[in-house]
């Protein structure tokens, strides 16, 4: 019987919360322009790639270890409190997970001195042989790091 579970991480930036959720809700643009060793392209298939109900595909760049290709669906938004939630609706991640659902949520720090990015995922396995996704959660952060930096120097 495969397991299921959950993954939290929170990273700490320097950007405000204010703009590091403007330029992650810009993904779709920014993220192959600013990582194309990353994403060959994000492209929106339904709706506006930001709105709850879009979907987008994710090609990402060859050399990617476990996933080229993922279409996501946006669950929900909540603009007040900067969080997103997406499930993986086909693509590569669903030969190893037979669900992931993931919420990204930006919170000032307020000390005035940067954010924290909150990244959680949870998923079902396709099988007991199946790893527990440890490999996309550094990849969420990887990003999350490579984000600030970028729209810190932009």
């Amino acid at each position: 019987m495969a397991s299921s579970g959950k993954l939290d991480v929170e990273v700490e930036i320097k950007s405000d919360a204010d703009h590091f959720w403007e330029n992650i809700r810009n993904s779709t643009t920014l993220f192959p322009k600013a990582f194309p060793d990353q994403y060959k392209s994000i492209q929106v298939l339904e709706g506006d790639g930001k709105a709850a109900g879009s979907v987008r595909l994710f090609t990402y760049a060859d050399g990617s270890p476990l996933v080229k290709v993922s279409k996501e669906k946006i669950e929900s938004v909540d603009e007040a409190k900067k969080e997103v939630s997406y499930s993986v609706i086909e693509g590569d991640l669903l030969k190893f997970y037979k669900s992931f659902k993931g919420t990204i949520v930006v919170v000032p720090k307020g000390d005035g001195g940067g954010s924290l990015v909150k990244w959680s995922c949870e998923y079902e396995k396709a099988s007991d042989e199946v790893e527990v996704p440890h490999i996309i959660k550094d990849f969420a952060v990887k990003n999350f790091v490579e984000v600030d930096e970028y729209i810190r120097k932009a």
